[in-house]
């Protein structure tokens, strides 16, 4: 025990922690320590002889209020859940390691991408609409988030196993997701009743390119272990020298992928994917990815605008990799179950914002929204303090400080150091290492209103699946899980413009659909307005405008659909 002029320092250490006990609760002794070397306690550290023992007046009485123990107990009790995740709440975790095997360095200052830097990292994969006691093998987008503890902060890859997604405008969010949901009047699920999963989709076409990812073969992976990750969103990597490039992360599963029929689905465990990878790391069947990226120029970006009608910045489209090959970076191991699923696996936040030197985020729209909403939730969720959880906090060579201060459950709160910028007692900075005049000072614009459109490059990608990469089992197998979700749908209306919008896509697609669900389709979707978005490809001009608005004073889409049209680079378009 430590004194002061005042007496013992109440919060001194003790010098040997086996023999004066915890005077301080050290997390990794916690974590690790088995109950036979711990002593029940209440919450306050008062040692009990028993567990089950309350106070109670008599032999038969009432019991009684100044029971500390049975009300400490039942209080906690009352509060142990926290809210669940809105979007991916049922999932797994583990931690390992990521090393990088080649150097990235030529065209990214970020300090991980020098050859040989390692870091320890924890991943979590999930399901998207499910709650957190839904199956681990519906048939849905599966996330999969990476937080890379970097020696430069905190890295965040908030991906998922497809490339694409449902959506490119971000307010259509959560009313996609709400879709994913229980029906606010029956509280079924889409396993019952489809009608709003189906519902969304043929009001929102550009959807299309993920549901055939969706109800083909890569809907129900075989586990975590055997699925790919994609950022989906464009970023941009910056070098020392200031230049950047547009760049999409790739996770490359080393295991292979595989799937798992709708059928085969329903033999499987619910927590079929925890357990499998929790018995692989538990056996030394360590789970591997590698980590890669493709790269392009802000010229190239516009040209494929410009020439392919591919938008960079739009989560339903995809770079061809024939042009921009995958470029390995790295891989990343998970060697290391969780201890306690709550705190390591329930607590842990993935936020896309936290990125570090030489990553930086595009123009893309949902992504730009994302920056914001999930951290966002985990201050709600987790609270304001989230980051000083042991599996949120870095672990950098220096001594953090910020001018964050206060707040529910403020563990670090920076002792007496000032709260603001003070001349008294000066923190220290490093010097600026990425110059972001030079990395996003190329936009300059008027305020506008904007709503994407359907159009016809959005069903180029969508009939490559179909046509060429689907084989004759697959398309199979893809016409029995649409027409099989489809039979919980209550309205055949939804189901025609559903097969309008397949129609697009494949003329035999659409026909094995109708044959399939006994619903003849649309011809197409020049003759459909959209409550969503816009119609690009209708006939006739009342049609074109989403949810039937009229353009007498604006219309909110705009000729490139969002995309960096030639010239929209200005100064950098020749690099």
């Amino acid at each position: 025990m430590t004194f002061t002029s005042n007496g013992p320092n109440a919060t001194a250490h003790a010098p040997d922690g086996k023999k004066n006990g915890d005077l301080h609760r050290d997390y990794n002794d916690d974590r690790n320590a088995q109950s036979q070397d711990a002593l029940y306690t209440t919450s306050n550290g008062v040692p009990m002889p028993h567990p089950y023992e309350t106070q109670r007046v008599g032999e038969n009485g009432p019991l009684l209020l100044q029971d500390f123990h049975l009300i400490d107990l039942l209080s906690h009790f009352d509060r142990e859940r926290i809210p669940e995740r809105v979007v991916h709440a049922k999932g797994s975790g583990a931690h390992g390691y990521y090393v990088t095997t080649d150097p990235l360095d030529d065209i990214c200052a970020a300090d991980i991408f020098q050859k040989g830097k390692k870091c320890p990292v924890t991943v979590r994969f999930s399901t998207v609409g499910g709650e957190s006691g839904s199956h681990d093998c519906a048939r849905d987008p599966r996330g999969f988030s990476v937080k890379f503890r970097t020696d430069e902060g905190n890295w965040d890859m908030v991906a998922n196993n497809t490339p694409v997604f449902f959506l490119r405008d971000p307010a259509k969010f959560p009313h996609f997701i709400h879709t994913q949901k229980r029906d606010p009047a029956t509280h079924l699920t889409g396993a019952d009743d489809s009608t709003m999963f189906w519902d969304y989709l043929s009001q929102n076409p550009e959807s299309i390119h993920q549901v055939m990812v969706l109800m083909g073969d890569r809907g129900i992976p075989d586990g975590w272990r055997f699925m790919h990750g994609y950022s989906g969103h464009t970023m941009k990597l910056v070098n020392k020298n200031g230049d950047w490039v547009y760049t999409q992360f790739h996770m490359k599963s080393k295991q292979g992928t595989k799937f798992i029929t709708q059928a085969d689905s329903a033999t499987k465990s619910p927590d079929y994917a925890q357990k499998d990878l929790y018995n692989a790391i538990e056996k030394g069947d360590y789970p591997s990815w590698d980590l890669a990226v493709q790269t392009m120029t802000p010229k190239e970006a516009e040209e494929l605008w410009e020439k392919q009608k591919i938008n960079v910045f739009d989560l339903t489209h995809v770079w061809p990799q024939k042009q921009f090959p995958l470029r390995k970076i790295g891989e990343f191991t998970l060697n290391e179950n969780v201890q306690n699923y709550f705190a390591e696996v329930e607590q842990v936040t993935f936020n896309p914002s936290h990125m570090i030197p030489g990553i930086e985020p595009s123009a893309d729209p949902v992504l730009q929204s994302r920056l914001f909403s999930y951290p966002d939730t985990h201050r709600h969720r987790v609270g304001v303090n989230y980051q000083q959880l042991p599996v949120n906090a870095p672990r950098v060579p220096y001594r953090m400080a910020n001018f964050q201060r206060d707040g529910n459950m403020a563990f670090y709160n920076q002792g007496s150091r000032p709260n603001y910028l003070s001349s008294i007692e000066p923190i220290q900075f490093r010097q600026r290492s990425v110059d972001l005049n030079k990395t996003h000072g190329h936009f300059s614009g008027e305020a506008i209103a904007f709503l994407s459109e359907i159009r016809p490059e959005d069903f180029n990608a969508p009939r490559t699946l179909w046509e060429k990469v689907f084989d004759d089992g697959a398309r199979e197998r893809f016409i029995n899980n649409v027409s099989g979700h489809m039979s919980t749908c209550r309205e055949k209306e939804i189901i025609k413009r559903q097969i309008g919008i397949f129609r697009e896509v494949s003329e035999d697609l659409a026909s094995r659909l109708e044959k399939a669900t006994g619903v003849k389709g649309y011809p197409g979707i020049a003759d459909l307005r959209f409550n969503g978005t816009h119609n690009g490809m209708a006939k006739e001009k009342s049609n074109r405008i989403a949810n039937g608005m009229t353009n007498t004073v604006s219309i909110s889409t705009t000729g490139n659909n969002g995309a960096p049209r030639a010239g929209t680079h200005k100064g950098i378009a020749a690099h």
